[in-house]
């Protein structure tokens, strides 16, 4: 397994890379903008296709990195369901896994530091993100901190995995990489509480200042979603509505782009094909089942996704195939929800 702890020194952010071999798909934790080109050339370097990049909450002491990937690898953007972002293109919940060739990542909803914070466990590893920290744990003081929430979610869920599991944080300031979890029962001083109670109160007492990217970092990172409007500018997007009216239509093909846990867990759009998302290129190459839609049966093809964002890069993508007719659900699945559209399961 490839695995690779990549630091930003400006906000003491850790960034994790993660490939089960060499030359095949990747995944990255926490992306910091300004590394982005860095994240890029080690992808290269590594002979490594990105495919999914995850943020484990709205971070408010950096810019994500989750935009710019998306657009130089058209990646799967990953963030947890609560999230205030605009559109990432899979929102994940508890219970979740999120995984890609060889290697998958069962979700934790770790609140308290943020309403939309995450932990992600993979083996003998977990990725914290700023609920539990190297001795510390994440403030609890902004953007809809609890610090019950967090109380619950460190110790009846990430203290109760087990004592040897490798804690990696997405912050750390004094230096340190790596803990455990038996380590942190021990040792960390923010869980020598006697009570929910007296955590509240430590929390509620820090008096923290704000860090000194907030004011820039939220707003930027609430606004990561792929520009549809551009997509549906060129005219290759129809409204939810509009795709209704052409069910059932024979010269009409739905592609679903998400993958099976998504469409299991959510439903799917009667009588569309599946399609995922990862398998987009050697579908629209010569002899791919959405080229033979396309060219041989002479079928419109009509993309969707959970919101949006894949099934617009997906457009793209199609029409540089040669694909003249293929458009998208703007707004996606979440968009033929809430115009009413039937759903199967």
């Amino acid at each position: 397994m490839i695995f690779r702890q990549l630091f930003d020194s400006v906000s003491g952010t850790y960034t994790y890379l993660l490939a089960s071999r060499p030359g095949g798909e990747a995944l990255i934790i926490d992306p910091v903008l300004e590394k982005v080109d860095r994240y890029l050339q080690l992808v290269r370097e590594l002979d490594l296709k990105l495919v999914k990049a995850v943020d484990t909450h709205l971070h408010a002491d950096h810019i994500t990195g989750l935009g710019a990937l998306r657009d130089h690898t058209q990646c799967i953007t990953v963030m947890g369901e609560q999230t205030k972002a605009d559109v990432v293109a899979m929102r994940v919940s508890d219970g979740d896994r999120v995984t890609i060739e060889g290697l998958s990542l069962d979700v934790l909803y770790t609140p308290g530091h943020t309403d939309d914070s995450y932990s992600y466990v993979m083996g003998n590893r977990v990725f914290t993100g700023d609920t539990l920290l190297i001795r510390g744990t994440g403030r609890t003081d902004f953007q809809n901190g609890d610090p019950r929430a967090q109380y619950d979610s460190i110790f009846n869920k990430l203290l109760r995995l087990p004592d040897e599991t490798l804690l990696y944080p997405a912050h750390d300031y004094k230096g340190d990489t790596v803990s455990t979890i038996g380590e942190e029962k021990r040792f960390n001083p923010r869980l020598r509480v006697k009570s929910i109670d007296e955590y509240v109160q430590l929390m509620n007492s820090l008096n923290l200042p704000n860090p000194k990217m907030m004011d820039v970092a939220v707003p930027a990172n609430v606004r990561i979603g792929f520009h549809q409007d551009e997509i549906a500018r060129k005219g290759w997007a129809v409204a939810a509505s509009e795709a209704l009216d052409m069910r059932g239509r024979t010269d009409v093909t739905l592609v679903d782009l998400r993958e099976k846990s998504e469409r299991e867990r959510h439903g799917a759009i009667p009588g569309s094909i599946h399609a995922p998302y990862p398998a987009l290129q050697e579908n629209l190459d010569a002899g791919g089942m959405l080229h033979a839609l396309a060219v041989a049966a002479g079928k419109r093809i009509i993309f969707y996704c959970a919101f949006g964002e894949r099934s617009a890069m997906a457009v793209q993508a199609a029409q540089d195939a040669g694909l003249k007719t293929a458009s998208h659900i703007e707004g996606g699945f979440d968009a033929w929800k809430k115009t009413g559209g039937p759903i199967v399961h």
